[in-house]
C-alpha cells in the first residue's frame, strides 16, 4: 500500500499530528493524543489505535498493558489537515489511565474550581499491575 495519503496531513515541525479520539456509539470525546506517521500507519494496518507519547518519546499501542484497546471505526481529517478524529469502539469502557471512561473528568464549576465529575470504573493499580 502506498503512503501517499499520509502526505495530505499537515504534520507539525516535530512530525506529529494531534488526535481527538471519540467513542463511535456515544459520540463522547475519550481523549486527545498525538500520532506520528508510524503510529498512524500502524493504526490503519492493525485496526487499533497507536499513538506517539511525547513524554516517553515512543510509540504505544492503546491498551497494550490494560487490554482497553481502541478498535477503529473511522478516521477523519479536519479542514486544515492538522487534526485527526478517530471514532472508536473503546474495549472495556475505560480509556483513561486513571481508570475512568474518558480523560475529561475534571469540570470547572463556578468559574474557579475544578471538580471531579466522573467515577473511577476500575482502580488503576488493578489495571496496570505489570
Amino acid at each position: 500500500m502506498s503512503d501517499i495519503w499520509l502526505n495530505k496531513i499537515n504534520w507539525s515541525d516535530d512530525g506529529l499530528v494531534q488526535v481527538v479520539t471519540q467513542e463511535a456509539d456515544s459520540n463522547k470525546v475519550l481523549m486527545v493524543a498525538w500520532m506520528n506517521r508510524t503510529a498512524l500507519k500502524l493504526t490503519v494496518q492493525t485496526g487499533e489505535a497507536h499513538y506517539w507519547s511525547r513524554s516517553r518519546k515512543k510509540l504505544w499501542h492503546k491498551g497494550e498493558e490494560s487490554g482497553h484497546v481502541q478498535k477503529i471505526k473511522e478516521i477523519r481529517l479536519d479542514c486544515d489537515d492538522d487534526v485527526l478524529l478517530l471514532r472508536v469502539e473503546q474495549v472495556g469502557g475505560i480509556s483513561c489511565h486513571t481508570g475512568r471512561h474518558n480523560c475529561f473528568f475534571n469540570k470547572l464549576e463556578d468559574g474557579c474550581q475544578w471538580v471531579v465529575v466522573e467515577p473511577v470504573i476500575k482502580n488503576p493499580e488493578e489495571i496496570y499491575s505489570k
